[in-house]
């Protein structure tokens, strides 16, 4: 830094001797001018013997003389030229030699001797020389300063440019890379990858920064052990409740079905006991397909792919539900024929089956259900909807939906697994489902799926 500092200051002196120089130079210049058309006007007065032509010279000169003084005063410490005061007695003499020409002709001599004239050309031509030969190594001097000046800035440069590099390099190595570092950490757990920041040795604020980071990290992989275990007990406990509620009410009918028989047991009446196990059987099979319902939940399903048109898809599900749907429901398909992907094609008609029937159900006092599908701007897939003009589904509970054994309908009426299992088959397929709904206007259930499948 001090040497850096010296040159600087080095430049700075450059400078400002350099521009003395040019003012220097500037002076010179106008004195040299004066000095020719000075002259200029002697020689047209020896051609003419006219006396504006003399007293021109002399106004030049006196002009001359005053911009020599000034030079003195002003300039003389930074002139290249230290004899000035020598051209100011050259000047002055060539003035008085002027003064006396100009008196002789005052004093009417007709013809001017010819030693005045040889010594006023002498004189004129004295001083002109010597004041060129003055401006011209004024002027070399301050280009030679020019370059020194030019190369002193570079040399000057040349500090800055490396602490430059320097700077860059420390900002690369132990700011932008730590940097970096925490960035795609805090990516990762935006994402919900909880892995530690690896450490960084830089000494300074980034290493406490990652080191309190990290102590983050563990902290919420404790906390989302936790958050998932309490998921876990939360589910168990949803589902449990849900399996004794759905099956307690066939076995306590199965149950008072067959109390009533081994009372009535002796009794003649056949046709009573007959419409008695006629019912109990009826709840067995309830039961059976609460459980069939639940294992399917449960069950882990395998994807036997097929490429295929999803209109056919959605063709082979209306077929298979227009029993089920009443006179005062319409069933509308606005479907492209030429959307083709790769699926499950028995668990998409399944989606297909269940969304449509549930859209039908919602509609106790008829209305439209349409079953819409087009593809996506990102050529990633293709979107299908199926839409109802039913009841529509609360805010409060829009969001229960999917969970298992939730379902709004009457008791016995369903087991609150179908939405469940339907997620369940679009999450396979890598897709995406959402739900929207407005009370009295009706629900809208849209599904997104890929082309194709990942490996």
């Amino acid at each position: 830094m001090v040497i850096s500092g010296l040159i600087w200051l080095r430049s700075y002196h450059s400078q400002y001797i350099l521009n003395r120089k040019i003012q220097i130079i500037e002076r010179k210049f106008d004195l040299f001018n004066t000095i020719l058309e000075a002259r200029r006007y002697e020689k047209n007065y020896f051609l003419t013997f006219d006396r504006k032509n003399i007293d021109q010279t002399l106004n030049y000169v006196n002009a001359a003389e005053e911009i020599l003084y000034d030079i003195l005063s002003k300039h003389s410490k930074y002139t290249l030229a230290k004899n000035l005061d020598e051209r100011l007695i050259e000047l002055k003499e060539y003035k008085d030699s002027l003064i006396k020409l100009l008196k002789m002709q005052e004093d009417g001599h007709l013809m001017v001797p010819q030693d005045v004239i040889q010594l006023i050309q002498k004189q004129g031509r004295i001083i002109t020389s010597e004041l060129e030969e003055i401006v011209k190594k004024e002027s070399q001097f301050t280009r030679d300063l020019i370059g020194k000046s030019r190369m002193i800035h570079l040399i000057a440069l040349a500090p800055v440019f490396i602490l430059s590099v320097l700077v860059a390099l420390f900002l690369i190595f132990n700011v932008d890379r730590p940097l970096k570092t925490i960035g795609n950490a805090i990516i990762k757990i935006a994402r919900g990858d909880f892995q530690n920041i690896p450490e960084i040795h830089t000494g300074d604020e980034f290493e406490s920064l990652v080191t309190s980071l990290n102590s983050m990290i563990k902290e919420l992989n404790k906390r989302n052990k936790e958050l998932v275990q309490a998921q876990k007990l939360a589910s168990l406990g949803r589902l449990t409740s849900g399996v004794a509620h759905e099956l307690n009410n066939p076995l306590n009918n199965i149950s008072t079905s067959l109390q009533i028989l081994i009372e009535e047991l002796e009794d003649e009446d056949l046709e009573y006991k007959k419409e008695l196990l006629i019912g109990a059987e009826k709840e067995v099979e309830r039961s059976k397909e609460i459980v069939k319902s639940l294992l399917e939940f449960a069950r882990e399903r395998s994807l036997t792919l097929r490429q295929v048109y999803f209109k056919d898809l959605v063709d082979n599900a209306i077929k298979r539900v227009t029993s089920q749907v009443p006179e005062n429901v319409t069933l509308k398909v606005d479907v492209p024929d030429d959307i083709q992907a790769t699926v499950g094609p028995l668990g998409i008609e399944r989606v297909l089956i269940n969304l449509i029937v549930n859209a039908v159900q919602a509609m106790k006092n008829g209305g439209e259900v349409t079953v819409k599908a087009c593809k996506q701007k990102s050529d990633s897939g293709f979107c299908f909807q199926v839409i109802d003009t039913g009841e529509g589904i609360p805010k409060e509970i829009i969001s229960k939906i999917f969970d298992p054994f939730f379902t709004t309908k009457e008791v016995g009426k369903g087991t609150g697994l179908g939405l469940s299992i339907i997620y369940g088959i679009i999450e396979q397929h890598s897709g995406k489902i959402k739900v929207s709904s407005e009370v009295g206007k009706g629900t809208t259930v849209i599904c997104f799926l890929p082309y194709d499948q990942p490996e």
